[in-house]
């Protein structure tokens, strides 16, 4: 039998927090790939939900081990109308959507690893479920009040199935973040929410004060930074995004090469080494993104333990 994992600290997660920083995972689907998994369809790693969880179950479980406190879910991708378009009917596709949860959990029992362990349950943007790459765009054409219908059921599943945090990441522009912000009152889980970045801007071309400014007056979110961005455009963001919401701040920037070509191009630039920095300008949250695997997250986690001594 898996052994339990230590308690939480009293206040739950927006405690060990204030008490952080957290090193969260690295990247699933690099992680999934790197075991042989194919990931190349339109459900990407939340087809796994259904066709063999305890790959993902094995993948949380390798970042646990690796130094990470939080692992975030295999639901970036998943929705019930990219589900519905697989044949998945709705009630199914909300207990796929439960499963990524209690996936990450079981993961966490199997750890053994002597420090609490978090689930943040992924909310992906709207452009993933296109599977087009349109969540390094945004601008999908659609309204505030659109985006807020296609996010609430999916937000209302996850946060039933009881994760710690909800990770609201990836978003390319304010239009998405407005539309997950209002829906977040009510939900009874805190939630952190970043932005997917080129330079100092959105993806969608907004100026990231404006999009950081955002979350400033909403109490159920706990952080605010960027992911799946290049390490220096990470380095630049993580101040201003503490000083414009005045929170902490969540990076976990992708491993510096890029997507071109059908292939990753370029030279790593994720170094551990960098969390110092971004410790010191407002961030309390720090792991990886794409290309980022257990070998740097272990790494983060041992610079991460240094700065706590």
């Amino acid at each position: 039998m898996s052994a339990t994992p230590p308690a939480a600290p009293s206040g739950g997660f927006a405690a060990a927090l204030a008490a952080g920083p957290l090193v969260l995972d690295g990247g699933l689907s690099n992680q999934l790939s790197d075991a042989g998994y194919d990931l190349s369809d339109e459900l990407w790693s939340a087809r796994l939900l259904a066709d063999d969880p305890a790959a993902l179950t094995g993948a949380h479980l390798g970042y646990y081990r690796a130094g990470a406190s939080v692992a975030i879910t295999a639901s970036y991708q998943a929705s019930f109308g990219g589900f519905a378009r697989h044949g998945v009917g709705r009630a199914a596709a909300g207990r796929l959507l439960a499963r990524s949860v209690e996936l990450a959990r079981e993961a966490a029992r199997q750890a053994e690893v002597g420090r609490p362990l978090w689930v943040a349950a992924s909310v992906g943007p709207y452009g993933a479920v296109l599977a087009d790459g349109s969540e390094y765009r945004g601008g999908y054409g659609l309204s505030v009040a659109e985006l807020a219908a296609f996010h609430r059921p999916r937000l209302e599943a996850l946060a039933a199935a009881g994760p710690d945090v909800l990770a609201v990441e990836t978003i390319p522009d304010t239009d998405e973040a407005e539309a997950v912000l209002g829906l977040l009152d009510g939900l009874g889980v805190p939630a952190w929410l970043s932005f997917s970045i080129e330079g100092e801007r959105t993806r969608a071309g907004q100026p990231l004060a404006e999009a950081f400014a955002l979350a400033a007056g909403v109490p159920e979110v706990l952080a605010v930074g960027v992911n799946c961005c290049t390490p220096q455009d990470a380095d630049r963001a993580v101040r201003l995004a503490a000083e414009v919401s005045g929170k902490p701040v969540v990076v976990y920037p992708n491993s510096g090469e890029r997507w071109a070509d059908g292939g990753w191009r370029g030279e790593p630039t994720f170094r551990p080494d960098r969390v110092a920095g971004w410790v010191a300008d407002g961030a309390r949250l720090v792991g990886g993104c794409c290309r980022v695997g257990e070998a740097q997250i272990s790494g983060l986690a041992h610079a991460v333990r240094a700065l706590r001594r």
